[in-house]
């Protein structure tokens, strides 16, 4: 079943705030790969935020997203800064776009990340094939 195209548009309540440690920026950082810096952030680490407001998303059930039939189509992240050990984040989605084509739903989120004081920090943008 193709997905409400009324939900383009639709902004979620904000994350729980969620504290950034530099013993989870350095997990982050072996994880991928990234050169460690126990105070800086890789710069993909705001997914470690946005995930949380995704995972809201998907299991919404007046959304309708079932997590088998996803497949992920696109990442990307805008910072204004980097994410430092000791931040104090929470994640806002919105679906930005929400289209059908050929039976699957192509659902576009941006989740604006901020510090608990409201700084923004990055929007990280995901684009989200699901087959209904």
């Amino acid at each position: 079943m193709a997905l409400d195209p009324d939900l383009a548009g639709r902004t979620f309540a904000p994350t729980a705030p969620y504290d950034v440690s530099r013993h989870e920026i350095a997990e982050f950082a072996a994880a991928v790969g990234y050169p460690p810096d126990a105070d800086e952030a890789p710069p993909t680490f705001p997914i470690v935020i946005a995930f949380r407001a995704m995972t809201a998303l998907m299991a919404d059930p007046e959304v309708g997203i079932e997590l088998r039939n996803v497949v992920h189509a696109d990442q990307r992240f805008v910072s204004e800064r980097a994410i430092r050990a000791g931040d104090v984040l929470t994640a806002q989605l919105q679906i930005e776009k929400l289209r059908h084509m050929a039976g699957t739903d192509i659902v576009t989120t941006r989740s604006d990340i901020t510090t608990v004081e409201g700084e923004h920090v990055c929007s990280a943008y995901a684009t989200l094939a699901h087959k209904g």
